[in-house]
């Protein structure tokens, strides 16, 4: 799915940088060779990268 349709920027391509790049959805952006247009995308994004991140830290248990 789509997250950012201004940069064609995909919800896969976001999780997958997460696991690499710190920061907050712009900097991932940032490490896409993007930057946000619109911003409409910025909250679902920040999300994402939570989820990501969160789930990064769970026990190989609870997963």
């Amino acid at each position: 799915m789509y997250v950012c349709i201004c940069n064609a920027i995909r919800e896969s391509d976001l999780r997958r940088t997460a696991r690499r790049c710190p920061g907050d959805a712009e900097a991932i952006y940032a490490a896409l060779g993007k930057r946000p247009n619109c911003g409409q995308c910025l909250d679902d994004a920040e999300d994402i990268l939570a989820e990501e991140r969160e789930m990064a830290f769970l026990p190989a248990c609870a997963a």
